[in-house]
Formats: structure tokens, sequence, C-alpha cells
């Protein structure tokens, strides 16, 4: 049986696409999960342009792939901005922050396991895949 120790708390949030922030429509295009006791910090994306396109005929895909990039960058903690520098929970504050912009994220959501990479992959899949 598996003791409290050996549970790690992390927090997740689902990355969304929000062509037109007024409108408050989005897509689920990816996740960010964060355990701050471990350091790690995991985003992965997972973009269907051709759902995107049908739902908004004119969505810029272009500047959405940059924007999403940039996303995975500074989760990875890499790339030319000052936030990649930063620790993993703080990079994670910064991403999952409320903003009025196209790439926006859900609130964070707390949870508790044993296996970090088996639960992002499980949640990835439950919450960005079967969209």
């Amino acid at each position: 049986m598996q003791s409290q120790s050996d549970k790690h708390l992390y927090e997740y949030a689902v990355v969304r696409y929000v062509p037109r922030v007024e409108r408050e429509e989005f897509i689920n295009v990816g996740l960010v999960m964060m355990c701050k006791r471990r350091r790690w910090l995991r985003a992965q994306i997972c973009c269907d342009e051709k759902r995107i396109a049908a739902l908004w005929k004119d969505a810029d895909l272009e500047t959405l792939r940059q924007q999403l990039q940039s996303f995975i960058d500074i989760s990875k903690g890499v790339g030319d901005s000052p936030i990649a520098s930063l620790e993993a929970h703080e990079r994670f504050r910064w991403l999952t922050a409320v903003r009025s912009a196209s790439i926006a994220t859900s609130r964070p959501h707390p949870g508790l396991t044993t296996d970090l990479d088996t639960t992002f992959t499980r949640l990835f899949s439950e919450l960005v895949e079967d969209n």
C-alpha cells in the first residue's frame, strides 16, 4: 500500500486557444502540469488545426503555432524570454496567470499521484486528445 509520503502534490491547467476573447469560446489545445516539491514542469500541445479552421475560419494558424511554441519553450525553461530562467513553479504560475489573450489556461487544479508522468499522460488524453 502506498503511503501519503509516496504521493506527489501536483497542479495542472488545460491550455486553451481563445480566438476571440470577448466571445469566451475556446478549444483545448494542451496541458501544463507542475510539482513544486520535485521541481517538475511539463507541457504538451496537440493543436488540431483542421478543427480550429472549421470552427474559426479566420483563425491565424501561423501566429497560433508561434504562441504555442513560446508556451512550450517557457515550460521547458528555454528560449529568449526572461520567464524561461525562473524556477519550475514560477514558470507554471506565469503560464497559468489569468490574462486576456488568445492562449489562456483553465484555473489550476490540484491532485496527488505516485507517478507524475503517467498522470500527465492520462490527463492529456482525457482533457485534450479526447475533445
